[in-house]
């Protein structure tokens, strides 16, 4: 038992040594800054989609198809710096989102979704230049032109990203939702492909 009670407190030690070196080295820094650029979105194609026409329990399946809409998002974010290769970084973006319904005649129709995201992301930068990021998001409808089966989603963001300059950088991300957008009974959800452009201040 002494032995043991040696052993752990050896190792509590050593923890604690190492953890206050890695404390002793850390430089933590905040930086804000601006991000906007093209989405390029859609609705997933739903349950019937993929069905067995043969499966009585689905007797037709269906011929609706939701393509890509392209729109745009505009953000602010703010980079909390807590080691040399990972920064928490929080956001607040409106994202113009949607997709095109093409019914079985060919008909087509713009369904747009306007949100208020609230995103915290994990960051991860390598070489001071390119970066990989992920983490979850909040989303609130503001605006829509059709009647919506849900006010709010909650997504998955993974993205990458290039630093250009200390302060501009390039960077593109997917985006998953959750919870369907349009009709419950088939739950299509939103799929966001986003590409565009950050810009990060110097704070002194």
């Amino acid at each position: 038992m002494k032995f043991r009670n040696k052993i752990t407190k050896r190792i509590l030690i050593l923890f604690f040594v190492f953890f206050g070196m890695l404390q002793a080295q850390a430089q933590v820094s905040f930086r804000p800054g601006l991000r906007g650029g093209a989405n390029f979105s859609h609705f997933t194609k739903g349950n019937n989609y993929y069905a067995d026409p043969y499966d009585p329990a689905y007797p037709s399946v269906s011929t609706v198809d939701y393509s890509t809409k392209t729109d745009f998002y505009i953000g602010f974010y703010g980079t909390l710096k807590l080691s040399k290769y990972y920064s928490l970084q929080p956001e607040i973006d409106y994202s113009s989102q949607g997709s095109i319904y093409r019914s079985s005649t060919n008909n087509s129709i713009t369904l747009d979704v306007d949100y208020l995201s609230f995103e915290v992301l994990n960051k991860f930068t390598f070489n001071d230049r390119f970066n990989m990021h992920f983490g979850p998001t909040l989303d609130f409808v503001t605006s829509t032109n059709f009647n919506t089966d849900a006010n709010v989603d909650m997504a998955f963001v993974l993205g990458m990203g290039i630093n250009l300059t200390r302060n501009f950088g390039i960077e593109g991300r997917v985006k998953k939702g959750i919870i369907p957008v349009v009709d419950f009974n088939e739950n299509h959800t939103n799929v966001v492909f986003s590409l565009g452009g950050t810009y990060t201040f110097d704070v002194k």
